[in-house]
């Protein structure tokens, strides 16, 4: 459980959460089983975590690892019994083929979260992506895109909403291919889930959310259409993400808040030209109050336990308001700034 005492809540426990997050990626405890199909999301938050700590020099030893256990995890056309939308990364070998890959099942098939997570990581680790099956993968966002714009996560029946048009676009542009989606779709889809209000719903007529809005905006960002948004709908919009402070910021009004939107508002705020209006000071307090003293880590809230979701947005919170001892952060894609440039050294060769 987080402390919040004084001490805590004014020094970052920087060698706590570095150990935090190799727990993360080397040992997890029996209660948290339930995420083993979504393992690679863990290793994501593990791994960027450290390198928005600059620690990514503690698993040096493990790179090759890491990157190969992540390769095993992609979905061939080969193994994939020939379906042009399983193809991607899985969350981890828990369903479909066995951990090489070389035993197909009906349940082998990507998640476009877990394809988004695992392009991010190999980023981050510097790989070339030169295995990435990358006609393959576009060819499965061809299939995850549904007529209204929105992208549902597998090629079975799954849930669709406006996560999943965001990782389409991270996708689309790591990879540098945008053929793979329908853009003017994907962009009616984001503006039509504007609310009254202004904020930004997982659909048309849902509640605006903290996280929906980060996901509509950076996904507006990367496809460059930012501009589709009126003058009006932009000012609505940054009232709407600057109400979301408290003393953190809290993902819905009347809601408690969270260390998490400190990166889902604060990346918004960001892309949209006015993060200089969050109390970064109040913000910053609010976060340190969420540290675990003894575990490392950062908790949703003072009274809950760590978790590496948490303890990455939390960092990366802290990042977009300035903490010089943190990696600067790309807000659009959600890595560190120093994995974006290595990205976009890629696209240059």
């Amino acid at each position: 459980m987080a402390d919040n005492s004084p001490d805590v809540e004014n020094i970052l426990l920087r060698n706590k959460h570095i150990k935090f997050f190799q727990r993360c990626i080397n040992i997890l405890p029996s209660s948290t089983r339930q995420f083993d199909t979504s393992r690679m999301t863990i290793l994501f938050f593990a791994v960027c975590g450290l390198d928005v700590l600059d620690a990514m020099d503690t698993i040096s030893a493990m790179k090759a690892d890491i990157i190969s256990w992540i390769y095993a995890q992609q979905v061939l056309p080969s193994n994939s019994q020939h379906h042009p939308g399983y193809c991607g990364f899985r969350g981890s070998g828990f369903n479909g083929a066995s951990y090489k890959g070389d035993v197909g099942t009906i349940y082998n098939y990507s998640h476009i979260a877990m394809t988004y997570t695992a392009l991010a990581t190999l980023i981050t680790l510097g790989d070339d992506l030169s295995r990435v099956d990358k006609p393959a993968v576009v060819k499965s966002l061809k299939v995850l895109q549904l007529d209204n714009g929105s992208f549902k996560s597998t090629a079975e029946e799954s849930e669709n909403d406006m996560r999943f048009v965001y990782c389409a676009c991270c996708i689309s542009h790591m990879l540098q291919d945008w053929s793979g989606i329908d853009t003017g779709k994907a962009c009616q889809y984001i503006i039509q889930s504007q609310n009254y209000d202004y904020g930004i719903g997982q659909g048309p007529f849902l509640e605006s959310h903290g996280g929906s809005t980060f996901c509509g905006i950076a996904s507006l960002s990367l496809m460059g259409k930012l501009d589709l948004l009126s003058s009006s709908q932009l000012e609505g919009l940054k009232k709407w993400c600057i109400r979301r402070q408290q003393s953190g910021f809290q993902g819905r009004p009347h809601k408690p808040v969270d260390t998490c939107y400190s990166f889902w508002l604060g990346a918004s705020l960001n892309l949209l030209k006015c993060g200089d209006m969050v109390e970064k000071t109040m913000n910053k307090q609010y976060v340190y109050s969420t540290q675990g003293a003894f575990t490392g880590g950062f908790a949703k809230q003072p009274d809950s336990f760590p978790d590496p979701l948490h303890s990455y947005l939390g960092l990366c919170g802290l990042s977009l308001g300035g903490d010089p001892s943190l990696q600067p952060i790309c807000p659009t894609l959600n890595i560190t700034q120093r994995a974006a440039e290595w990205l976009s050294s890629l696209h240059s060769k």
